[in-house]
Protein backbone atom coordinates (compact mmCIF):
# COMPACT_ATOMS: atom_id res chain seq x y z
CA UNK A 1 0.00 0.00 0.00
CA UNK A 2 1.38 3.61 -1.15
CA UNK A 3 1.41 6.25 1.97
CA UNK A 4 -1.54 8.22 3.29
CA UNK A 5 0.56 11.31 1.77
CA UNK A 6 1.04 9.88 -2.08
CA UNK A 7 -3.02 9.07 -2.20
CA UNK A 8 -3.86 12.05 -0.53
CA UNK A 9 -1.62 14.07 -3.34
CA UNK A 10 -2.93 12.24 -5.75
CA UNK A 11 -6.30 13.55 -5.20
CA UNK A 12 -5.72 17.10 -5.03
CA UNK A 13 -6.78 19.04 -7.88
CA UNK A 14 -4.31 21.03 -10.46
CA UNK A 15 -3.96 24.66 -10.68
CA UNK A 16 -5.24 23.61 -14.74
CA UNK A 17 -8.81 22.91 -12.94
CA UNK A 18 -9.21 26.01 -12.12
CA UNK A 19 -11.21 28.83 -14.08
CA UNK A 20 -7.94 31.56 -13.26
CA UNK A 21 -4.45 30.72 -13.49
CA UNK A 22 -2.29 33.49 -11.28
CA UNK A 23 0.92 34.18 -13.85
CA UNK A 24 3.81 35.38 -10.86
CA UNK A 25 6.69 37.18 -12.42
CA UNK A 26 9.59 36.20 -9.56
CA UNK A 27 11.99 38.61 -11.31
CA UNK A 28 10.02 41.43 -11.07
CA UNK A 29 7.95 40.40 -7.51
CA UNK A 30 9.60 42.75 -4.27
CA UNK A 31 7.70 40.60 -1.93
CA UNK A 32 5.65 43.64 -0.63
CA UNK A 33 2.58 41.16 0.04
CA UNK A 34 0.24 43.81 -1.01
CA UNK A 35 -1.49 41.64 -3.68
CA UNK A 36 -1.74 38.65 -0.51
CA UNK A 37 -3.34 41.16 1.15
CA UNK A 38 -6.14 42.35 -0.85
CA UNK A 39 -7.32 38.90 -2.36
CA UNK A 40 -10.78 38.80 -1.31
CA UNK A 41 -10.64 34.68 -1.35
CA UNK A 42 -7.10 34.09 -0.14
CA UNK A 43 -6.35 32.71 -3.96
CA UNK A 44 -2.72 33.24 -2.88
CA UNK A 45 -0.24 33.27 -0.57
CA UNK A 46 3.47 33.58 0.18
CA UNK A 47 5.56 30.58 0.88
CA UNK A 48 8.91 29.49 0.95
CA UNK A 49 10.06 26.35 -1.22
CA UNK A 50 13.47 24.44 -1.47
CA UNK A 51 15.01 24.61 -4.60
CA UNK A 52 17.98 22.78 -5.25
CA UNK A 53 20.70 24.88 -7.50
CA UNK A 54 23.85 23.61 -9.72
CA UNK A 55 26.67 25.78 -10.47
CA UNK A 56 29.99 25.93 -10.59
CA UNK A 57 33.06 28.62 -10.20
CA UNK A 58 36.76 28.72 -10.11
CA UNK A 59 40.09 28.46 -12.30
CA UNK A 60 38.60 24.91 -12.84
CA UNK A 61 35.07 24.83 -11.92
CA UNK A 62 33.40 21.43 -10.61
CA UNK A 63 29.70 21.27 -10.82
CA UNK A 64 28.12 21.70 -6.89
CA UNK A 65 24.81 21.35 -5.41
CA UNK A 66 23.72 24.07 -3.56
CA UNK A 67 20.07 24.28 -1.96
CA UNK A 68 18.70 28.20 -1.66
CA UNK A 69 15.50 29.29 0.11
CA UNK A 70 13.19 31.55 -1.89
CA UNK A 71 10.50 33.45 -0.91
CA UNK A 72 7.32 33.10 -3.45
CA UNK A 73 3.78 33.84 -3.93
CA UNK A 74 2.23 30.53 -4.82
CA UNK A 75 -1.49 29.66 -5.93
CA UNK A 76 -3.54 27.33 -3.82
CA UNK A 77 -5.76 24.65 -5.00
CA UNK A 78 -8.34 24.29 -2.82
CA UNK A 79 -11.46 24.43 -4.80
CA UNK A 80 -13.57 26.77 -2.03
CA UNK A 81 -10.39 29.40 -2.19
CA UNK A 82 -10.25 29.05 -6.32
CA UNK A 83 -9.10 32.65 -7.95
CA UNK A 84 -12.14 34.48 -9.47
CA UNK A 85 -9.49 36.39 -11.62
CA UNK A 86 -10.70 39.45 -10.37
CA UNK A 87 -7.58 41.51 -10.62
CA UNK A 88 -7.09 43.10 -7.22
CA UNK A 89 -3.63 41.58 -7.19
CA UNK A 90 -2.62 43.37 -10.44
CA UNK A 91 -4.79 46.39 -9.42
CA UNK A 92 -2.21 46.73 -6.12
CA UNK A 93 1.07 45.51 -7.52
CA UNK A 94 3.54 48.33 -8.01
CA UNK A 95 5.69 46.29 -10.56
CA UNK A 96 3.23 44.18 -12.54
CA UNK A 97 4.34 41.43 -11.62
CA UNK A 98 1.28 39.39 -11.00
CA UNK A 99 -2.15 38.79 -13.08
CA UNK A 100 -4.75 36.43 -13.37
CA UNK A 101 -5.69 34.86 -16.55
CA UNK A 102 -8.65 32.85 -17.88
CA UNK A 103 -8.17 29.28 -18.44
CA UNK A 104 -10.50 28.30 -20.83
CA UNK A 105 -9.83 24.34 -20.18
CA UNK A 106 -11.15 24.48 -16.73
CA UNK A 107 -13.26 22.19 -14.64
CA UNK A 108 -14.64 24.31 -12.13
CA UNK A 109 -18.04 23.48 -11.82
CA UNK A 110 -16.88 19.54 -11.68
CA UNK A 111 -15.19 20.25 -8.39
CA UNK A 112 -17.05 22.94 -7.07
CA UNK A 113 -20.12 21.22 -6.00
CA UNK A 114 -18.82 19.83 -2.65
CA UNK A 115 -21.12 18.65 0.74
CA UNK A 116 -23.75 17.50 -2.43
CA UNK A 117 -24.94 21.86 -2.56
CA UNK A 118 -24.67 23.22 -5.98
CA UNK A 119 -23.02 25.67 -7.01
CA UNK A 120 -24.28 29.00 -5.89
CA UNK A 121 -22.71 32.62 -7.13
CA UNK A 122 -23.26 36.31 -7.73
CA UNK A 123 -23.00 38.26 -10.93
CA UNK A 124 -24.36 37.64 -14.19
CA UNK A 125 -25.46 34.65 -16.53
CA UNK A 126 -21.52 33.08 -18.01
CA UNK A 127 -22.87 33.62 -21.83
CA UNK A 128 -20.46 35.86 -23.71
CA UNK A 129 -22.86 35.50 -27.07
CA UNK A 130 -23.69 38.89 -28.41
CA UNK A 131 -27.67 38.97 -27.40
CA UNK A 132 -30.91 39.64 -29.39
CA UNK A 133 -30.84 43.09 -28.24
CA UNK A 134 -27.19 44.09 -29.46
CA UNK A 135 -28.20 42.93 -32.93
CA UNK A 136 -31.06 45.08 -33.54
CA UNK A 137 -30.47 48.45 -35.43
CA UNK A 138 -32.53 51.63 -36.25
CA UNK A 139 -33.34 51.83 -40.05
CA UNK A 140 -36.12 53.82 -40.41
CA UNK A 141 -35.41 57.41 -40.62
CA UNK A 142 -37.57 59.99 -41.07
CA UNK A 143 -36.96 62.94 -43.71
CA UNK A 144 -39.45 65.21 -42.26
CA UNK A 145 -36.58 65.83 -39.75
CA UNK A 146 -32.93 66.49 -39.53
CA UNK A 147 -31.00 62.95 -39.05
CA UNK A 148 -27.83 64.98 -38.15
CA UNK A 149 -29.62 67.15 -35.77
CA UNK A 150 -27.66 67.62 -32.82
CA UNK A 151 -29.27 65.78 -29.69
CA UNK A 152 -27.67 68.28 -27.27
CA UNK A 153 -29.68 71.11 -28.86
CA UNK A 154 -32.66 68.79 -29.59
CA UNK A 155 -35.56 69.87 -27.33
CA UNK A 156 -37.39 66.43 -27.08
CA UNK A 157 -37.99 65.74 -23.46
CA UNK A 158 -37.02 61.93 -22.84
CA UNK A 159 -39.74 60.72 -20.60
CA UNK A 160 -42.12 57.92 -19.66
CA UNK A 161 -45.43 57.53 -17.42
CA UNK A 162 -45.26 54.77 -14.67
CA UNK A 163 -48.65 53.64 -13.80
CA UNK A 164 -52.20 52.89 -15.49
CA UNK A 165 -53.09 55.31 -18.12
CA UNK A 166 -56.87 55.67 -18.87
CA UNK A 167 -58.41 55.53 -22.13
CA UNK A 168 -59.65 59.11 -23.28
CA UNK A 169 -63.26 58.19 -23.13
CA UNK A 170 -62.70 57.70 -19.19
CA UNK A 171 -60.39 60.21 -17.89
CA UNK A 172 -62.62 62.71 -15.77
CA UNK A 173 -62.93 65.76 -18.13
CA UNK A 174 -65.58 67.86 -18.91
CA UNK A 175 -65.60 70.71 -21.30
CA UNK A 176 -66.65 73.80 -19.88
CA UNK A 177 -66.51 77.66 -21.53
CA UNK A 178 -64.75 75.88 -24.38
CA UNK A 179 -62.05 74.47 -22.38
CA UNK A 180 -61.50 70.83 -20.80
CA UNK A 181 -61.12 70.54 -17.41
CA UNK A 182 -61.47 68.19 -14.28
CA UNK A 183 -65.19 67.25 -13.28
CA UNK A 184 -64.86 67.64 -10.12
CA UNK A 185 -68.24 65.82 -9.59
CA UNK A 186 -67.07 62.77 -11.19
CA UNK A 187 -66.09 60.26 -7.93
CA UNK A 188 -64.44 57.90 -10.39
CA UNK A 189 -61.10 56.12 -9.51
CA UNK A 190 -58.48 57.90 -10.90
CA UNK A 191 -55.05 56.23 -11.04
CA UNK A 192 -51.68 57.67 -9.90
CA UNK A 193 -49.20 58.62 -12.35
CA UNK A 194 -45.80 59.80 -12.41
CA UNK A 195 -43.52 61.17 -15.02
CA UNK A 196 -39.75 59.52 -14.81
CA UNK A 197 -36.90 58.90 -16.94
CA UNK A 198 -37.20 55.51 -19.04
CA UNK A 199 -34.31 54.63 -17.48
CA UNK A 200 -34.30 53.25 -13.86
CA UNK A 201 -32.37 51.67 -11.49
CA UNK A 202 -33.59 48.39 -10.54
CA UNK A 203 -34.03 46.36 -7.46
CA UNK A 204 -30.66 46.47 -5.77
CA UNK A 205 -31.36 46.02 -1.85
CA UNK A 206 -29.77 47.64 1.26
CA UNK A 207 -27.52 44.04 2.29
CA UNK A 208 -26.83 43.23 -1.27
CA UNK A 209 -24.91 46.47 -1.50
CA UNK A 210 -23.00 48.05 0.49
CA UNK A 211 -23.61 51.61 2.27
CA UNK A 212 -21.67 53.70 0.42
CA UNK A 213 -22.89 52.16 -2.81
CA UNK A 214 -26.45 52.29 -1.70
CA UNK A 215 -25.95 56.16 -0.45
CA UNK A 216 -23.76 56.93 -3.64
CA UNK A 217 -26.89 55.61 -5.61
CA UNK A 218 -29.41 57.76 -3.68
CA UNK A 219 -27.44 60.49 -3.50
CA UNK A 220 -27.23 60.34 -7.50
CA UNK A 221 -30.51 59.92 -7.95
CA UNK A 222 -31.50 63.28 -5.90
CA UNK A 223 -29.08 65.09 -7.73
CA UNK A 224 -30.53 64.24 -11.36
CA UNK A 225 -33.75 64.65 -9.92
CA UNK A 226 -32.89 68.15 -8.52
CA UNK A 227 -30.50 69.64 -10.43
CA UNK A 228 -30.09 67.99 -13.46
CA UNK A 229 -34.09 67.72 -13.90
CA UNK A 230 -34.21 64.20 -14.71
CA UNK A 231 -36.82 62.10 -13.42
CA UNK A 232 -34.79 58.86 -12.71
CA UNK A 233 -36.45 56.87 -9.96
CA UNK A 234 -34.87 53.62 -8.40
CA UNK A 235 -36.11 50.52 -6.63
CA UNK A 236 -34.85 49.80 -2.76
CA UNK A 237 -35.53 46.07 -3.85
CA UNK A 238 -36.05 44.13 -0.46
CA UNK A 239 -34.56 44.30 2.58
CA UNK A 240 -36.06 47.81 3.87
CA UNK A 241 -35.16 51.69 3.82
CA UNK A 242 -32.85 53.29 5.74
CA UNK A 243 -34.70 55.21 8.86
CA UNK A 244 -33.99 58.18 7.73
CA UNK A 245 -35.05 58.26 3.95
CA UNK A 246 -38.51 57.36 5.07
CA UNK A 247 -39.05 60.18 6.21
CA UNK A 248 -36.97 62.73 4.32
CA UNK A 249 -38.42 64.32 1.31
CA UNK A 250 -36.28 62.31 -1.17
CA UNK A 251 -38.35 59.27 -0.46
CA UNK A 252 -40.33 60.29 -3.76
CA UNK A 253 -37.21 59.29 -5.78
CA UNK A 254 -37.75 55.62 -4.71
CA UNK A 255 -39.86 52.86 -5.56
CA UNK A 256 -40.30 50.63 -2.53
CA UNK A 257 -40.10 46.62 -2.96
CA UNK A 258 -42.07 44.42 -1.34
CA UNK A 259 -41.16 41.04 -1.58
CA UNK A 260 -42.15 37.01 -0.18
CA UNK A 261 -39.57 37.59 3.05
CA UNK A 262 -41.14 40.97 3.80
CA UNK A 263 -37.70 42.15 5.31
CA UNK A 264 -38.11 45.43 6.96
CA UNK A 265 -41.82 45.76 6.41
CA UNK A 266 -42.51 46.47 9.85
CA UNK A 267 -40.51 49.52 10.09
CA UNK A 268 -42.28 50.70 6.64
CA UNK A 269 -45.53 50.61 7.66
CA UNK A 270 -45.03 52.17 10.82
CA UNK A 271 -43.30 55.36 8.73
CA UNK A 272 -46.55 55.67 6.48
CA UNK A 273 -48.41 58.47 8.93
CA UNK A 274 -44.61 60.47 9.25
CA UNK A 275 -43.96 59.97 5.44
CA UNK A 276 -43.17 63.53 4.34
CA UNK A 277 -43.80 62.54 0.81
CA UNK A 278 -44.90 59.36 -1.00
CA UNK A 279 -42.57 56.79 -2.83
CA UNK A 280 -42.60 56.86 -6.41
CA UNK A 281 -44.16 53.13 -6.58
CA UNK A 282 -44.28 49.93 -4.96
CA UNK A 283 -43.01 46.93 -6.35
CA UNK A 284 -44.45 43.96 -5.34
CA UNK A 285 -41.62 40.98 -6.60
CA UNK A 286 -42.49 38.05 -7.05
CA UNK A 287 -39.88 36.74 -9.73
CA UNK A 288 -36.02 37.55 -10.37
CA UNK A 289 -34.80 36.72 -14.00
CA UNK A 290 -31.99 35.31 -12.65
CA UNK A 291 -33.32 32.40 -10.87
CA UNK A 292 -37.30 32.30 -11.88
CA UNK A 293 -39.18 30.18 -9.42
CA UNK A 294 -37.01 30.76 -6.42
CA UNK A 295 -36.91 33.45 -3.28
CA UNK A 296 -34.70 35.51 -2.50
CA UNK A 297 -31.27 34.89 -0.51
CA UNK A 298 -28.83 36.77 1.55
CA UNK A 299 -26.01 34.85 2.95
CA UNK A 300 -25.61 34.98 6.59
CA UNK A 301 -21.85 36.70 6.24
CA UNK A 302 -23.53 39.55 4.75
CA UNK A 303 -26.42 40.10 7.77
CA UNK A 304 -24.63 42.57 10.05
CA UNK A 305 -25.85 44.71 12.70
CA UNK A 306 -26.35 47.45 10.37
CA UNK A 307 -28.32 45.30 8.17
CA UNK A 308 -29.89 43.27 10.28
CA UNK A 309 -31.41 46.50 12.63
CA UNK A 310 -32.67 47.75 9.04
CA UNK A 311 -34.03 44.12 8.77
CA UNK A 312 -35.16 43.39 12.01
CA UNK A 313 -33.94 40.23 12.29
CA UNK A 314 -30.96 38.66 14.31
CA UNK A 315 -27.33 38.94 13.18
CA UNK A 316 -25.34 36.29 11.04
CA UNK A 317 -27.91 34.20 10.23
CA UNK A 318 -29.06 33.38 6.51
CA UNK A 319 -32.19 35.50 4.92
CA UNK A 320 -33.94 33.69 2.85
CA UNK A 321 -37.64 34.63 1.37
CA UNK A 322 -40.08 32.03 0.39
CA UNK A 323 -40.24 31.52 -3.77
CA UNK A 324 -43.84 32.75 -3.47
CA UNK A 325 -45.60 35.09 -1.14
CA UNK A 326 -47.35 32.48 1.38
CA UNK A 327 -50.09 34.14 2.37
CA UNK A 328 -52.04 33.97 -1.57
CA UNK A 329 -52.47 30.39 -2.96
CA UNK A 330 -52.98 31.87 -6.65
CA UNK A 331 -51.44 34.49 -9.04
CA UNK A 332 -55.02 35.64 -9.43
CA UNK A 333 -55.37 35.97 -5.54
CA UNK A 334 -51.85 37.51 -4.63
CA UNK A 335 -51.71 40.06 -7.70
CA UNK A 336 -55.03 41.43 -6.90
CA UNK A 337 -54.90 40.98 -2.90
CA UNK A 338 -51.33 42.43 -3.27
CA UNK A 339 -51.71 45.46 -5.56
CA UNK A 340 -55.05 46.43 -3.03
CA UNK A 341 -53.42 46.22 0.05
CA UNK A 342 -50.57 47.82 -0.73
CA UNK A 343 -52.97 51.07 -2.42
CA UNK A 344 -54.94 51.02 0.40
CA UNK A 345 -51.87 51.77 2.82
CA UNK A 346 -51.08 55.11 0.41
CA UNK A 347 -54.85 55.69 -0.15
CA UNK A 348 -53.91 55.12 -3.44
CA UNK A 349 -51.85 57.77 -4.31
CA UNK A 350 -48.70 55.72 -5.21
CA UNK A 351 -48.24 53.48 -8.64
CA UNK A 352 -48.29 49.51 -7.42
CA UNK A 353 -47.03 46.98 -9.71
CA UNK A 354 -45.85 43.24 -9.39
CA UNK A 355 -42.29 42.07 -10.82
CA UNK A 356 -42.34 38.98 -12.33
CA UNK A 357 -39.22 36.52 -14.00
CA UNK A 358 -39.50 36.44 -18.03
CA UNK A 359 -41.51 33.09 -18.79
CA UNK A 360 -43.70 31.53 -21.01
CA UNK A 361 -46.66 32.50 -18.45
CA UNK A 362 -45.53 36.00 -18.66
CA UNK A 363 -48.73 36.72 -20.80
CA UNK A 364 -51.19 34.93 -18.20
CA UNK A 365 -50.06 37.23 -15.42
CA UNK A 366 -50.47 39.88 -17.95
CA UNK A 367 -54.15 39.24 -18.70
CA UNK A 368 -54.63 39.50 -15.28
CA UNK A 369 -53.48 42.90 -14.64
CA UNK A 370 -55.02 43.71 -17.78
CA UNK A 371 -58.09 43.52 -15.96
CA UNK A 372 -57.26 45.45 -12.68
CA UNK A 373 -57.67 48.61 -12.32
CA UNK A 374 -55.31 49.50 -9.51
CA UNK A 375 -52.30 47.09 -11.20
CA UNK A 376 -49.86 50.40 -12.22
CA UNK A 377 -47.34 48.02 -14.60
CA UNK A 378 -45.96 45.31 -15.43
CA UNK A 379 -41.59 44.52 -14.97
CA UNK A 380 -40.72 41.31 -16.57
CA UNK A 381 -36.97 40.81 -15.43
CA UNK A 382 -35.28 38.55 -18.08
CA UNK A 383 -32.68 35.83 -18.20
CA UNK A 384 -29.55 38.17 -18.07
CA UNK A 385 -31.02 40.09 -14.66
CA UNK A 386 -28.25 39.94 -12.17
CA UNK A 387 -29.08 38.82 -9.13
CA UNK A 388 -26.81 38.26 -5.19
CA UNK A 389 -27.23 34.98 -4.99
CA UNK A 390 -28.44 32.16 -7.22
CA UNK A 391 -27.71 28.75 -8.05
CA UNK A 392 -25.32 28.43 -10.93
CA UNK A 393 -27.80 26.47 -12.91
CA UNK A 394 -30.60 29.38 -12.69
CA UNK A 395 -28.48 31.46 -14.02
CA UNK A 396 -27.11 29.83 -16.93
CA UNK A 397 -29.79 27.33 -17.77
CA UNK A 398 -33.39 28.90 -16.88
CA UNK A 399 -35.50 32.11 -17.83
CA UNK A 400 -36.68 33.60 -20.52
CA UNK A 401 -34.94 36.48 -22.52
CA UNK A 402 -36.17 40.06 -22.47
CA UNK A 403 -36.72 40.55 -25.89
CA UNK A 404 -38.97 38.50 -27.35
CA UNK A 405 -40.81 38.31 -23.83
CA UNK A 406 -41.70 42.28 -24.01
CA UNK A 407 -42.73 41.46 -27.02
CA UNK A 408 -45.15 38.99 -27.41
CA UNK A 409 -46.58 40.71 -24.05
CA UNK A 410 -47.15 44.05 -25.92
CA UNK A 411 -48.62 42.53 -28.85
CA UNK A 412 -51.00 40.61 -26.62
CA UNK A 413 -52.07 44.51 -25.29
CA UNK A 414 -52.50 45.24 -29.02
CA UNK A 415 -55.44 43.08 -29.62
CA UNK A 416 -56.86 43.67 -26.45
CA UNK A 417 -56.72 47.63 -27.43
CA UNK A 418 -54.45 48.13 -24.13
CA UNK A 419 -51.38 49.00 -25.43
CA UNK A 420 -51.14 52.47 -23.88
CA UNK A 421 -52.84 51.61 -20.50
CA UNK A 422 -50.52 49.36 -19.15
CA UNK A 423 -47.08 50.41 -18.87
CA UNK A 424 -44.29 47.15 -19.42
CA UNK A 425 -41.07 47.83 -18.04
CA UNK A 426 -38.19 45.23 -19.05
CA UNK A 427 -34.95 44.43 -17.34
CA UNK A 428 -32.22 41.68 -17.61
CA UNK A 429 -29.22 42.46 -19.79
CA UNK A 430 -29.79 45.83 -20.71
CA UNK A 431 -26.72 47.26 -21.46
CA UNK A 432 -24.68 43.68 -20.87
CA UNK A 433 -22.04 45.15 -23.81
CA UNK A 434 -22.39 48.88 -22.65
CA UNK A 435 -24.88 49.74 -24.55
CA UNK A 436 -26.93 50.97 -22.42
CA UNK A 437 -29.20 53.55 -24.68
CA UNK A 438 -28.84 51.36 -27.82
CA UNK A 439 -30.31 48.37 -25.67
CA UNK A 440 -33.18 50.83 -23.76
CA UNK A 441 -34.10 52.15 -27.52
CA UNK A 442 -34.57 48.86 -28.67
CA UNK A 443 -37.22 47.69 -25.66
CA UNK A 444 -39.28 50.76 -25.89
CA UNK A 445 -40.04 50.38 -29.81
CA UNK A 446 -40.62 46.68 -29.00
CA UNK A 447 -43.11 47.66 -26.87
CA UNK A 448 -41.45 48.63 -23.18
CA UNK A 449 -42.65 51.79 -21.80
CA UNK A 450 -39.12 51.82 -19.17
CA UNK A 451 -36.28 49.53 -18.90
CA UNK A 452 -34.94 48.99 -15.32
CA UNK A 453 -30.94 48.23 -15.18
CA UNK A 454 -28.82 46.60 -12.09
CA UNK A 455 -25.27 45.15 -13.31
CA UNK A 456 -24.86 48.10 -15.87
CA UNK A 457 -24.99 50.51 -12.93
CA UNK A 458 -22.42 48.51 -10.73
CA UNK A 459 -19.75 48.34 -13.57
CA UNK A 460 -20.65 52.00 -14.88
CA UNK A 461 -20.32 54.12 -11.14
CA UNK A 462 -17.98 51.88 -9.51
CA UNK A 463 -15.92 49.71 -11.85
CA UNK A 464 -17.16 46.09 -10.94
CA UNK A 465 -14.64 43.02 -11.94
CA UNK A 466 -17.60 41.15 -12.71
CA UNK A 467 -18.07 39.19 -16.22
CA UNK A 468 -19.83 36.67 -18.49
CA UNK A 469 -16.60 34.36 -18.25
CA UNK A 470 -17.19 33.94 -14.29
CA UNK A 471 -14.59 36.32 -13.35
CA UNK A 472 -14.69 37.54 -9.52
CA UNK A 473 -19.22 37.28 -9.37
CA UNK A 474 -18.64 36.54 -5.72
CA UNK A 475 -21.58 39.25 -4.88
CA UNK A 476 -22.91 36.74 -2.65
CA UNK A 477 -20.15 36.19 -0.25
CA UNK A 478 -19.81 39.10 1.04
CA UNK A 479 -16.17 39.49 -0.51
CA UNK A 480 -16.33 42.00 -3.16
CA UNK A 481 -13.36 43.11 -3.56
CA UNK A 482 -14.42 46.96 -5.19
CA UNK A 483 -16.73 47.19 -1.99
CA UNK A 484 -20.10 47.01 -3.69
CA UNK A 485 -21.85 44.13 -2.60
CA UNK A 486 -20.18 43.00 0.64
CA UNK A 487 -20.81 44.08 4.79
CA UNK A 488 -17.31 44.19 5.84
CA UNK A 489 -16.24 47.46 6.60
CA UNK A 490 -12.10 46.77 5.43
CA UNK A 491 -13.80 46.33 1.90
CA UNK A 492 -16.61 48.72 1.72
CA UNK A 493 -14.39 51.57 2.50
CA UNK A 494 -12.56 51.17 -0.79
CA UNK A 495 -15.49 52.94 -2.01
CA UNK A 496 -16.17 56.23 -2.44
CA UNK A 497 -19.84 57.20 -2.41
CA UNK A 498 -19.39 60.66 -3.58
CA UNK A 499 -17.57 59.15 -7.43
CA UNK A 500 -20.82 56.69 -7.08
CA UNK A 501 -22.90 59.95 -7.33
CA UNK A 502 -20.74 61.44 -9.37
CA UNK A 503 -20.44 58.78 -12.07
CA UNK A 504 -24.09 58.30 -11.73
CA UNK A 505 -25.22 61.29 -12.99
CA UNK A 506 -22.72 61.32 -16.03
CA UNK A 507 -24.51 58.07 -17.08
CA UNK A 508 -27.15 58.98 -16.87
CA UNK A 509 -26.99 62.42 -18.82
CA UNK A 510 -24.99 60.64 -21.42
CA UNK A 511 -28.38 57.93 -22.01
CA UNK A 512 -30.50 61.14 -22.10
CA UNK A 513 -28.26 62.50 -24.56
CA UNK A 514 -27.89 59.08 -26.80
CA UNK A 515 -32.14 58.71 -26.99
CA UNK A 516 -32.50 61.68 -27.89
CA UNK A 517 -30.08 61.23 -30.67
CA UNK A 518 -32.17 57.62 -31.57
CA UNK A 519 -35.19 58.88 -31.34
CA UNK A 520 -34.98 62.19 -33.01
CA UNK A 521 -33.99 60.96 -37.02
CA UNK A 522 -37.21 58.58 -36.48
CA UNK A 523 -39.36 61.75 -35.86
CA UNK A 524 -40.31 61.26 -32.55
CA UNK A 525 -39.74 64.45 -30.44
CA UNK A 526 -43.03 64.72 -28.57
CA UNK A 527 -43.36 61.07 -26.99
CA UNK A 528 -41.60 58.08 -26.95
CA UNK A 529 -41.66 55.72 -29.82
CA UNK A 530 -43.63 52.59 -27.63
CA UNK A 531 -43.85 50.04 -29.85
CA UNK A 532 -43.13 51.69 -32.70
CA UNK A 533 -41.10 48.33 -34.32
CA UNK A 534 -41.08 49.30 -37.79
CA UNK A 535 -38.16 51.36 -36.45
CA UNK A 536 -36.06 48.31 -35.92
CA UNK A 537 -34.46 45.57 -38.18
CA UNK A 538 -32.01 42.56 -37.39
CA UNK A 539 -29.56 40.63 -40.25
CA UNK A 540 -30.80 37.30 -39.01
CA UNK A 541 -34.13 36.05 -40.05
CA UNK A 542 -35.64 33.57 -37.30
CA UNK A 543 -35.25 36.86 -34.82
CA UNK A 544 -37.25 38.83 -37.13
CA UNK A 545 -39.47 36.62 -37.31
CA UNK A 546 -40.20 36.01 -33.54
CA UNK A 547 -40.14 39.57 -32.80
CA UNK A 548 -42.24 40.56 -35.58
CA UNK A 549 -39.47 43.13 -37.30
CA UNK A 550 -38.16 43.49 -40.59
CA UNK A 551 -35.20 41.40 -41.58
CA UNK A 552 -32.45 43.61 -43.05
CA UNK A 553 -28.65 42.53 -44.72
Amino acid sequence: MEPASKLDQNHRLSIKELPYIIRWKDHRCKRCGQCTAVCPVRAIEPSVKLRRVVFSEGPLPEPSVVRKIYHVIEQVTDIDRACTGCGACALVCPNDAIEPEYNPSNKFLHYKNKGGEGYKRGGRRNDPYISTLDRLKFTRISMLTDPALDAGRHEFRVRTLLGRILPSDKLPLIEKEGKLTIDEENDRFIPPVREIFPIMIGSMSVGALSPPMWEGLAMGVAYLNEVEGLPVVMCTGEGGVPPRLLKSRFLKYMIIQIASGYFGWDEIVHAIPHMVEDPAAIEIKYGQGAKPGDGGLLMAQKVLRLIASIRGVPQFVDLASPPTHQTKYSIEEAVAKMIQSMSMAWGFRVPVYPKISGTKTARSVLNNLARNPYAAALSIDGEDGGTGAAYNVSMDKMGHPIASNIRECYLDLVKQGKQNELPLIAAGGVGKKGNLAANAAALIMLGASAVSIGKYIMQATANCFGDEYNRCNICNTGKCPRGITTQDPKLYRRLDSDKVAERLVEVFKAANVELKKIFAPMGRSTELPIGMSDGLSVDDKAIADRLEISYAC
